[in-house]
Formats: C-alpha cells, structure tokens, sequence
C-alpha cells in the first residue's frame, strides 16, 4: 500500500495540469457548499432568534389542554401556587435553565374613550421577562425599559389604528374565570412592533395588574417561559425535565405539558424547509463534483493507455492497477477538500469582519453573520473525499480490464 501511495503521488505530481483541474474543481465545490451553509445558516440563526428571544422562550411549560384551547385564553386552565412550588424546585436545579419567567395570558377590551377594540396581553414580572427573552426590549418602541404597575405596552396596530400616544391614559376591560366584568385605568408607556407568529401582537402588562383586573385571589399563572443556557441543548432539556413532569403527573395529578418552541411555532416549518433546501443544494454541488471527477479520471484513463499497458505487459495485477487509480482519486479529494475548507473558512471570517447589512420584512440593518461550524467542516469534507474515491472506481475498473497487448498497440 505504502508503494502504491508513492506510485500515485507520483503520478499527480507528474500530471500537474490535471491535477490541479481536478483540485480546483474539488476546491470550488466545497467552497460554494460550505460557504452556502453559513450564510443560509446565519438566516436561519436570525429567524430562531426572532421567535425564541423576543416571544416564546426555548422551553414553555402550560395546564394540560391550555395549548389546544390557546385560541381562546382559557383562564380556567392556569397553573396554581401548588403546581408552581413543585416545578420550581425542579426548573432551580436543572443544569440547562439560565432563567424562566411566568405569565398570565388573556384577553380584553382596549378602549382610549372614544373608541374600543379587542386587545391580547401577556402579563409579565418585567424582571424576569426581559432576562428570559433578551430581544424582548429591541420591539418595544419609545419604552424606557421599565414596565410598572398601572401601565401597559400596546402594540403598535392598535396605538397607530387608535391615535393612542405614549403617556395617554387608557381602560382595560376584561372578564375573569367566573364571567365577572372588571376594569382598570392604564398608562401607555411603549408600543410593541409587529413580529410573524404567535405573540406577534400581544401587548404587556405587570402581572399585577392583571390579578387585579381578573380578581385573582392566590397566584396563578397561564404559562412558565423557560430559556436555556444554551440553544443546542434543547433536546437535552426536554429529556430532563418531561420525566419530570410526567411523574409528578402520575404521582400528583398536575397535569402539566411542555413544549418546545419547535413543536408551537408554526415557523418551524419554514426552517425545516430552509433545512431540506440546504441539503437539497449540497447534493446538487457535490453532484457536480462528482461529474467532474470522473470525467477527468477517465480522459486520465485514455491518455494514459500506453502507461496502463506497460505496467501490466510487467506483471502488474489487475487488482494492484485498480488500488492505483483509487489512491489518486483518494488523494484529489483530500487535497480538494482541504484547500475548499480552508479558503471556505477565510471566505467566511471576511464576511463576518466585513459586516454586511440586510431587510427582511420590517427589519432593517440586520448584520449578516454566517458562521461555519467546524462538524459542517468536517462532514463536507469527508462526503467530498468519499465521493472522490466512488467516481474513481469506473475509470480504476476500466483501466484494470485494458488488454495490455491492445494498450501498447495504441498510438
């Protein structure tokens, strides 16, 4: 094998023009597939963030059938001061939870006093909000980054729809578990910018005021928003904490669910696509390098005859000539593969330093931010070699079969 290996770089090394061809070829291949991925993963990035920072945290836990009924805001399905002692010793000790905040879902009348409209709200321990969605305060407009009690955050198609100001003076109407109407004067003191998705309109309450509004006497809460330290840890975390609560189910009858963001966005879907477009263009890239292997590696075999045909009339066996031609196509794809991923990883470091902007949808000077993860690296690189070696078994297998009399005969 040790032979083979130097016959072969031998003979790239001797065949400099092809060879660099074919590197290239490899080169340019793992560089649009790698680089691809890092851009399509920086959109992707950007759109978790979206949902994941700004509304719906990583992880929520709910009262089992709250999520079927959500339409409605059900408030007769709030978990209560005994369900919240038994999570929290749990959701405290768990190694993947940086924070979580709770949050009282309902819906109500909005009116300025001269006209009304419906109105969706989350109230919220602004403390334990803002730490559990960091995004949360980019889509809040004219907010000093305080939310009080006696004062409401309204998203921005009602203050716009309504000619409500910040500082201006509102009722929230609202009816509690029992049916039971009851009001309360509220301060606007931010807006809240539209995102895509659920919670994308909601506006913001103290969680206070919204037991004051509902007449809640003990403390209930329609759902705990949990963050994680990490985002790649959320398969890890749903293992932890579902045993949990299912044996607090059996043992307590709680009846608590959890879902993570992926299974309540509907937007998840989008990113699953982005996930099968990905793919779907890697295969169309490598696929090209694949065709251009071998039909370099075959133009190799006809140009070479002569040298196929010498080697065998020595005693060269068939098997032995299929190995050659295998390691140089082993070698090609490894040096491919090398020089794609290093000249993917520069490509990638200068768009990052170079800061590049783009809109989508309402937003706008978003910083492009492609990040290349060394396992993408490494994947593509290790397909792109395989692929290297499996384009170089018809013209090995061809070379091999050649007549070594009928070779030399070959002008």
């Amino acid at each position: 094998m040790k032979n083979i290996f130097k016959i072969a770089y031998r003979n790239l090394l001797r065949n400099h023009r092809r060879t660099l061809l074919t590197a290239s070829l490899i080169t340019l291949g793992v560089v649009f597939v790698l680089v691809y991925t890092a851009l399509s993963g920086s959109f992707k990035n950007y759109m978790i963030g979206q949902i994941t920072d700004s509304s719906m945290g990583h992880i929520q836990i709910h009262k089992k059938g709250f999520v079927a009924s959500v339409e409605n805001l059900p408030l007769d399905k709030n978990l209560n001061a005994k369900a919240l002692e038994y999570l929290e010793q749990f959701l405290n000790e768990s190694q993947y939870i940086q924070s979580y905040s709770y949050r009282i879902k309902f819906g109500g009348m909005f009116s300025n006093f001269v006209s009304t409209t419906n109105i969706r709200l989350n109230a919220i321990d602004p403390d334990k909000e803002f730490a559990t969605l960091p995004s949360l305060k980019d889509r809040l407009v004219n907010f000093n980054g305080i939310l009080n009690k006696g004062e409401i955050i309204v998203p921005d198609i009602i203050t716009k729809g309504m000619d409500v100001k910040i500082g201006d003076t509102v009722v929230l109407v609202a009816n509690n578990k029992s049916g039971s109407v009851n009001g309360i004067n509220l301060k606007v003191v931010g807006e809240v910018e539209r995102i895509s998705g659920p919670g994308g309109r909601d506006g913001y309450i103290h969680i206070e005021d919204a037991k004051k509004v509902l007449r809640m006497k003990g403390v209930e809460v329609s759902e705990i928003v949990i963050r994680l330290k990490d985002v790649n840890m959320l398969k890890d975390a749903m293992l932890e904490l579902s045993p949990i609560l299912k044996k607090l189910n059996q043992k307590e009858k709680l009846a608590f669910e959890i879902h993570s963001w992926e299974q309540l966005s509907p937007f998840y879907n989008i990113i699953k696509m982005l996930d099968i477009m990905n793919i779907s263009i890697q295969i169309i890239l490598i696929s090209i390098v694949l065709i251009s292997i071998l039909n370099v590696m075959i133009m190799s075999v006809y140009e070479r005859i002569k040298e196929i045909g010498t080697i065998a009339a020595m005693g060269t066996p068939p098997k032995t000539i299929v190995k050659l031609f295998l390691m140089e196509g082993l070698l090609l794809g490894i040096l491919g593969a090398m020089l794609g991923a290093i000249l993917s990883m520069l490509i990638v470091q200068g768009l990052d330093m170079m800061q590049i902007t783009y809109s989508f949808g309402r937003e706008s000077n978003l910083i492009l931010e492609p990040i290349l993860a060394l396992k993408d690296v490494i994947i593509i690189s290790v397909i792109v070699v395989a692929i290297s070696l499996i384009a170089s078994i018809s013209p090995a297998l061809k070379a091999s079969r050649l007549d070594p009399v009928e070779a030399l005969r070959t002008n």
